[in-house]
């Protein structure tokens, strides 16, 4: 029968903490060598005893998930690291991945994927939940759609976009971009046609859907 796979459990709430460590101690194959309610006190553990694999929250005092793992891979690049967080915005994902955690599951994951999290982490493999991939696909399409968008309107018309967005009037427009108003209104015409909207309103959620222009 193989070595249980050591773990160290990092989390600020005490009682998420307890749980977790609960549930995952019912499995013979699992050793939870430690806790730590922040990414200080996961740092003092990890030079007493290294784990095979780290699992730790983002949101937390003293030290965030994020610098933590980036902390853990450049000091013990041999421990693997499973993020276990609420946080699914693609922002917070992107910035896990680039930091090379192994893993990312969601809190609201059941104790059947998180086992299979790890033992894909003991294989060398990695782990990112369906709905985290989800997420990142989502990202990825829109990204797409952007440079899709991107490259039927012009700069110019782009600028102006965002100006109609930003409620501006076609004399406004005009002003700030030293145009006549006859010009914004020939790339008004032209947004409307090649958007294939009839509104304002059609345009904006063009700009909003493919990432254009950013509202305030």
């Amino acid at each position: 029968m193989s070595e249980p796979t050591k773990l160290l459990l990092v989390d600020d709430h005490e009682i998420f903490l307890d749980g977790l460590e609960s549930l995952l101690a019912s499995s013979e194959q699992i050793q939870i060598i430690g806790t730590a309610l922040n990414g200080e006190l996961a740092l003092d553990k990890l030079e007493a005893e290294l784990p095979d694999v780290l699992i730790t929250d983002l949101s937390m005092p003293e030290m965030d998930g994020i610098e933590l793992v980036k902390k853990v891979k450049e000091k013990y690049p041999d421990v693997k690291i499973l993020v276990l967080s609420m946080h699914d915005d693609r922002e917070t994902i992107l910035e896990i991945m680039m930091a090379e955690a192994e893993g990312y599951l969601l809190k609201n994951t059941g104790k059947k994927e998180l086992l299979r999290a790890i033992d894909r982490l003991m294989d060398g493999s990695t782990f990112y939940s369906n709905r985290v991939m989800e997420i990142m696909l989502e990202r990825f399409q829109q990204e797409m759609k952007k440079q899709e968008a991107e490259t039927i309107l012009t700069d110019r018309e782009l600028e102006i976009l965002q100006l109609i967005s930003e409620e501006k009037s076609s004399r406004e427009i005009a002003d700030n971009l030293f145009i006549s108003i006859r010009t914004v209104d020939t790339h008004r015409k032209n947004l409307l046609r090649k958007t294939e909207v009839h509104t304002v309103i059609g345009l904006l959620k063009f700009g909003v859907r493919n990432c254009l222009i950013s509202l305030n």
